[in-house]
């Protein structure tokens, strides 16, 4: 079964060149009151703030709040590509995070070449390889642009690409920022079914996003991050209606309900 702890976690960024007066006066007022400073006396923003809570198979968990609450921070934290200042981080279980469209893509190799890299990173024998790039090129629908460096694709190709990569394997631990909700009409008509296969399929799912219809119909859990700290956990309907102003709430009721 899969668990992830975390307990206590802080995570700072250190502001460089901070003694600048005009810097300090814009930080200040951006960061509402979350600036510190570390041990080696350099001001830092709070990014989080003694955050602590569990999951356990079968949680579907969605982070809220506004931007710079702390949500894309804690879940870089939980993917291990930020280490917390101080607090724990313990995960059993292997994860996937789809935090970004190009993620552990290298933009110099073809969209071909990343497919073969991505089968390596999870072990893939050679006849996996050839069946991720299959259902990859298929789903992407990339045709001879596959054959080209990712660098030199357009927003939307990467966002297909990032797209049919990361739902091609099957998750234990699934970790998601809303890029993926995002993209053309079309391609996340056709990528709705995939993606929900995914996420029914994860032992646990942890979200953030502003959608809050999405966040109704795929999570049994909510915390409200307000701040760099947890302002709210619970249940997703007690916690919406008290993030949410009543209109936009009940507009999101009744759009997770023809969903459904």
């Amino acid at each position: 079964m899969a668990k992830l702890l975390i307990e206590n976690v802080s995570v700072r960024f250190p502001l460089y060149h901070g003694e600048s007066r005009s810097l300090k006066k814009t930080v200040f007022a951006a960061a509402s009151g979350r600036l510190g400073e570390d041990r080696k006396h350099r001001l830092v923003v709070e990014a989080l703030r003694d955050v602590s809570f569990s999951l356990r198979t079968g949680d579907r968990l969605g982070f809220i709040g506004a931007n710079g609450a702390g949500k894309t921070t804690l879940l870089r934290s939980m993917a291990g590509i930020y280490e917390p200042v101080c607090g724990l981080i313990t995960i059993d279980g292997a994860v996937t995070a789809l935090l970004d469209a190009n993620q552990g893509m290298n933009l110099e190799m073809t969209g071909r070449e990343n497919i073969r890299l991505r089968g390596l990173f999870n072990g893939l024998n050679e006849l996996q390889i050839n069946q991720l790039q299959a259902d990859v090129a298929a789903f992407a629908g990339l045709d001879q642009f596959l054959e080209l460096p990712v660098r030199t694709y357009s927003s939307g190709m990467i966002v297909r690409l990032g797209f049919a990569l990361a739902t091609a394997i099957k998750p234990q631990i699934l970790l998601m920022d809303e890029w993926i909700l995002a993209g053309d009409a079309a391609f996340m008509t056709k990528a709705r079914h995939r993606l929900e296969t995914m996420v029914r399929g994860a032992e646990i799912l942890v979200l953030s996003s502003h959608n809050a219809d999405v966040i109704l119909r795929w999570c049994n859990r909510v915390i409200w991050m307000d701040s760099g700290q947890i302002k709210a956990d619970g249940h997703p309907e007690e916690v919406l209606a008290a993030y949410l102003p009543p209109e936009q709430f009940a507009h999101a009721m009744a759009a997770a309900e023809d969903a459904a």
